[in-house]
């Protein structure tokens, strides 16, 4: 497709996309290596988002690919209903080295939406297991994302993502977000808000503790605009949670695999849910792969009744796919290899100073970051998100560089690879496109 025309890009209907604009002035990325892009035009892009939060170890990673290659040429495929491979056990096995203590029991599936559908089935269907069958409210939180299944959809609280779906799940509530304006321009993890936890009191309240599965939220919020949770939150989340039998849930879909400094956000806050949703990361973005990691004492309450009993009526076509255990497997030989995961701790500061130096730019009204994430929001406009719009694509035509924009903030979420003199490089961008966007 060296020289596009509008009919060349008319059938795929794009997804979160404006396809009549985007078509009109089409941003093609045709290769890929190490922090960088190429564009169609021949341009070299610096990647500020990990592609979509996924491509942690850099582009192209020889690993990955030769570990690939082997694999499908030695077995494309292989069911896992009933039947077995080595590599997912393999995978499984090397994964919960990572995970929290007692987290250690892998469900594999192909995104982040389908693990958010598998996590909250499996929590409605341990409670009837253990005998609580009337466990079926679910809780989620404002702004929240968590993919776009009918469960994703229903449990989330971004409101463009759920308006033209009809009803969606019925028996779902949702705590307030904590973006609040008192912790604008906070470093790091921010002092207010940890009483908004309350929330989930108030819903126990009304409803009774023995009506609700399970609360689920992202420790944080990555496509709402990267919002941070208080000193604090998680914590009482988690003792709350614990008191009343009710199962928690962490998305880390976006927070898993180094972003936020180690391995997980819920090794980072020292903070142990019962189930944890992951994609993205995992292997590196080359193949579609999710996974689920569940508690001990979740997975042994489906281990009762007759042996040749299927426990959990639940599976995909293509989890623990071959060729995708073995990007997965060799991701975590790069991570590991390479100390990824504390790495992203190493260049926090530095990370942190670089973004806080736009404070003052026009139009800047707050600054969030932890990890290697990032987020600039700007005042709006008399239409919410055409000045962060303008703000992506200045970035991406004028300065060779690939950011994020939801709504009017700018979020960023580069390779794990990123050096500091990158750091600078890209943030000099991104302050010049916010200068020059009125």
């Amino acid at each position: 497709m060296a020289n596009t025309s509008p009919q060349d890009l008319d059938a795929f209907w794009m997804p979160f996309t404006a396809n009549r604009q985007y078509k009109a002035n089409p941003r093609l990325l045709v290769a890929a290596s190490g922090m960088h892009y190429e564009t169609q035009d021949g341009r070299k892009i610096i990647d500020g988002t990990a592609g979509l939060w996924c491509v942690n170890a850099g582009h192209s990673r020889q690993e990955i690919t030769e570990a690939v290659s082997r694999q499908i040429a030695t077995m494309d495929y292989g069911p896992s209903f009933q039947m077995g491979h080595p590599l997912p056990f393999e995978l499984a096995n090397r994964l919960v080295r990572h995970t929290p203590q007692g987290i250690n029991k892998v469900f594999f599936t192909n995104s982040g939406s389908e693990s958010v559908d598998t996590a909250l089935k499996i929590a409605l269907a341990y409670h009837r297991a253990k005998g609580e069958g009337q466990r079926t409210r679910l809780i989620g939180r404002e702004k929240g994302y968590h993919g776009v299944g009918f469960g994703g959809i229903s449990v989330g609280g971004l409101v463009n993502n759920r308006r033209v779906f009809g009803t969606l799940l019925n028996g779902v509530d949702h705590m307030r977000h904590t973006l609040l304006p008192e912790n604008a321009f906070s470093r790091g993890i921010p002092k207010q808000g940890a009483e908004l936890v309350s929330d989930l009191e108030r819903m126990i309240a009304l409803h009774g503790a023995d009506t609700i599965a399970a609360v689920i939220v992202e420790p944080v919020a990555g496509s709402a605009g990267v919002i941070l949770p208080p000193e604090g939150y998680l914590e009482r989340l988690r003792e709350i949670t614990r008191q009343h039998g009710i199962l928690l849930i962490f998305d880390e879909v976006i927070t898993g695999f180094g972003r936020v400094g180690q391995a997980f956000a819920a090794n980072r806050f020292g903070v142990t849910p019962d189930i944890i949703t992951t994609a993205k990361g995992l292997t590196n973005g080359a193949i579609p792969m999710g996974a689920v990691f569940v508690s001990e004492h979740i997975y042994d309450a489906f281990m009762n009744g007759a042996e040749e009993m299927i426990e959990l009526f639940h599976g995909y076509t293509y989890s623990g796919h071959p060729v995708a255990a073995a990007a997965g497997i060799a991701t975590l030989d790069i991570y590991e290899k390479e100390g990824l995961f504390e790495r992203t701790l190493e260049l926090e500061s530095y990370w942190e100073d670089a973004l806080h130096s736009l404070k003052g730019l026009p139009n800047v009204v707050d600054i969030r970051n932890i990890g290697l994430v990032g987020a600039v929001e700007l005042a709006p406009r008399d239409k919410v998100g055409v000045r962060g719009y303008e703000i992506f694509n200045h970035c991406y035509w004028k300065e060779d560089a690939l950011v994020r924009c939801t709504a009017d903030t700018i979020a960023m979420s580069p390779p794990l690879i990123i050096e500091k003199e990158q750091i600078d490089q890209l943030i000099e961008r991104l302050a010049k496109s916010i200068k020059a966007v009125e």
